[in-house]
C-alpha cells in the first residue's frame, strides 16, 4: 500500500505553496497537519474527512477499529484524503500504539500475530483474542481518563507517558521526547505530573514480549551519556 501523501497546495502571492493535510497522529491520539512525515500508516475504520476539501470535519474515527499499517504493501497506490477511508500516519509504531492503534492483520500479519498473542498473554486471556475483541477493549480505554503515574520506571520499552504536555517514549531505562519530526533527550525536570499514554492493555503486551518498531532518530541517542537527559 503505497500512500499518495500529496498536500494541497495554496497559492500565496504567485507562488504554489504545499500545506499539509491534517493527518499526522500525535501520542496523544491528536490528528495534526505538519510538513514532517511518518513512516507507518493507518486509518480509524473508515471516511472522516471530506474528500471535496480534503480537510477534516469534527469526528476523528468511524469505529472502534484503529490499526497501523504500512507504508508500501502490495504495490497498492492510494490517493490520500480521496473517496475512500481516512488515511493517517505515525512517526512510528510507538506512536500508534500509544494512540492506541494496533497492527493491521492484512499488512502487517506476522506483527498482528504477535501482537495477538503478546496481547492474551500480557492481559491474562485464556484464548488467542480476534480483533474485535481488542478493538473492544481498546476502544473502552481509548475513551477512559488516561492513568496517573507516580513512577514510570517499571514500564516496558515502546510504552510513552506524558509528562506535563511532553509525550515521551521510554526505551532502555530512560525517557526520550517525541516531536513529529523524531526523537531527542527529555531535558532534566523536577516534579511534574505523569500520565500513561499508550493504553494499559497494550503496554501489557508490550511487557508480554511485543516489540514496537521505533524511528531511526532514537539510535544515535541511545548511546548518549544520560546524565541529566531524562525526567526525574
Amino acid at each position: 500500500m503505497r500512500a499518495r501523501s500529496e498536500d494541497r497546495v495554496r497559492c500565496l502571492g504567485g507562488i504554489q505553496r504545499a500545506m499539509p493535510l491534517q493527518n499526522r497522529v500525535t501520542p496523544f491520539g491528536e490528528i495534526l497537519a505538519t510538513p514532517e512525515r511518518g513512516t507507518m500508516f493507518g486509518n480509524r475504520g473508515g471516511r472522516f474527512h471530506d474528500p471535496r476539501t480534503r480537510s477534516l470535519g469534527t469526528r476523528r474515527h468511524v469505529s472502534r477499529r484503529w490499526i497501523c499499517c504500512e507504508l508500501h504493501f502490495k504495490g497498492r497506490h492510494r490517493q490520500v484524503f480521496g473517496q475512500g477511508y481516512t488515511e493517517l500516519f505515525f512517526l512510528d509504531e510507538a506512536t500508534a500504539l500509544a494512540a492506541g492503534h494496533r497492527p493491521c492483520f492484512e499488512c502487517r500479519y506476522a506483527d498482528a500475530v504477535k501482537f495477538r498473542e503478546a496481547f492474551a498473554r500480557g492481559n491474562h486471556w485464556p484464548h488467542r483474542p480476534r480483533a474485535d475483541e481488542m478493538d473492544l477493549l481498546l476502544h473502552a480505554q481509548r475513551r477512559s481518563a488516561p492513568a496517573s503515574l507516580e513512577d514510570w520506571r517499571g514500564l516496558p520499552d515502546g510504552a510513552m507517558i506524558a509528562f506535563d504536555g511532553t509525550a515521551c517514549l521510554i526505551h532502555a531505562g530512560k525517557l526520550f521526547s517525541w516531536s513529529a519530526a523524531g526523537y531527542r533527550l527529555a531535558p532534566s525536570t523536577g516534579a511534574g505530573r505523569r500520565r500513561l499514554l499508550t493504553p494499559p492493555a497494550i503496554v501489557a503486551a508490550l511487557a508480554a514480549g511485543y516489540s514496537a518498531r521505533l524511528h531511526s532518530s532514537l539510535l544515535p541517542l541511545i548511546a548518549v551519556p544520560p546524565q541529566g537527559s531524562t525526567l526525574g
